[in-house]
């Protein structure tokens, strides 16, 4: 899996990026803000159908070994709309993302995974992921700490600090790598690493 950024570091836009918050609302609510297992729902309105299609394939893959296709196509059409998405809120890029699929200087490229897929990891992907869960935790808090940073320093200077966003792209991509795991779009145990 890879995911693909193109930042804007330069001639940012400061009367777009102090409304960020507002004008990524939309996305929020259809894909979810940056903390995909909030209280506050998360993964917003695909995303949730995007979890509940895993849960039905889930059962397929245990019992069939296949993955049904019109499932795996809604889930990679909600991970590269969520790519797009996290990328304008955590302020690497200006442009505003195109509601559903389009151009945009963030993408996602999941491909299709070894035939026969392995059963036996599937059975248990959810305790698989635990460990993420308990590390991206703290690292997306780190995140929310260097996008409200980086956000400040759009406002005063125009430009985003080229030294923040390794980090925060490092933690959009180990968040989607375990996004496509949860959804059964790839068997790859996905790795602990920023890169």
């Amino acid at each position: 899996m890879t995911v693909t950024l193109t930042p804007q570091f330069e001639r940012r836009n400061r009367l777009t990026s102090a409304l960020r918050p507002i004008l990524a609302l939309p996305h929020a609510i259809l894909v979810g803000p940056i903390y995909w297992w909030s209280r506050s729902g998360g993964v917003g309105l695909l995303g949730a159908a995007a979890y509940v299609l895993a849960i039905v394939s889930w059962f397929s893959l245990l019992m069939t070994g296949d993955h049904p296709r019109g499932i795996r196509e809604f889930s990679l059409y909600y991970l590269r709309w969520r790519t797009r998405a996290l990328a304008y809120m955590a302020l690497f890029v200006d442009t505003y993302p195109p509601f559903g699929d389009g151009p945009y200087p963030a993408t996602v490229d999941v491909p299709d995974p070894a035939v026969p897929r392995d059963r036996a990891t599937i059975a248990v992907r959810l305790l698989l992921a635990l460990p993420h869960f308990v590390v991206l935790f703290f690292l997306l808090l780190g995140w929310l700490v260097t996008t409200v940073v980086a956000w400040f320093a759009i406002l005063f200077t125009g430009a985003y600090p080229p030294s923040l966003y390794p980090f925060g792209a490092g933690v959009m991509r180990w968040t989607l790598r375990v996004e496509a795991y949860l959804l059964l779009l790839v068997d790859e145990y996905p790795p602990f690493s920023l890169e």
